[in-house]
């Protein structure tokens, strides 16, 4: 699946760069805007995986984008040339996926939107079975943590970070068994890929 994406800075000349790191990147870009209003519009008609935000833009900043699609399915990255301890928190708290500061580099820009769209999707298949299993909020945290620790220790082993989130979960669909049941084997040793 191609992820989609809105782009949002008041600056063109940065807008056009995202643009072609993406395309040449395989996102597909369904959006551009230059100011906060637009960009909300957009990703509300278009509800892309991602929206890339600038800060600090005209008519709405990307603070005050992310805390109005908070919760939504799409994940906000915030660019921003400005590394602020308060606008960290602030990003924080608007649930923002991801906090880039510019100038940023295709190197960095890429591996942290792939990383956003692994958590995401981890997330969301997360969700599906806690919600299925109708779990408190205490046992969501804990099945949460025994299954990072699981993948942890996948990847000490030689996998990446999607792929023992991928063996975990297809385990648990095969076996009909609670992801933390596979976890909990996988930690004892007695589940290997």
């Amino acid at each position: 699946m191609t992820a989609t994406v809105v782009l949002a800075d008041d600056e063109a000349i940065i807008r056009l760069d995202l643009k072609e790191i993406l395309i040449e990147a395989g996102y597909q870009v369904v959006g551009e805007a230059g100011n906060g209003e637009d960009a909300l519009a957009l990703i509300e008609a278009h509800q892309p995986n991602l929206a890339l935000l600038d800060v600090k833009m005209p008519k709405m900043t990307g603070l005050e984008i992310a805390a109005k699609v908070a919760g939504g399915s799409t994940a906000v990255v915030l660019l921003t040339a400005f590394s602020q301890r308060e606008m960290i928190d602030e990003a924080r708290n608007a649930d923002v996926a991801a906090y880039l500061v510019k100038p940023f580099r295709r190197n960095e820009l890429l591996p942290a939107l792939a990383n956003v769209l692994q958590r995401v999707a981890e997330d969301r298949a997360f969700a599906v079975e806690v919600g299925e299993l109708g779990l408190a909020a205490e046992d969501k945290l804990e099945t949460r943590r025994i299954v990072d620790q699981a993948k942890a220790l996948l990847e000490d082993h030689g996998m990446s970070e999607a792929d023992s989130f991928s063996f975990i979960q297809r385990q648990a669909m095969a076996t009909r068994q609670r992801m933390r049941d596979v976890a909990d084997q996988v930690l004892s040793g007695t589940l290997r890929p």
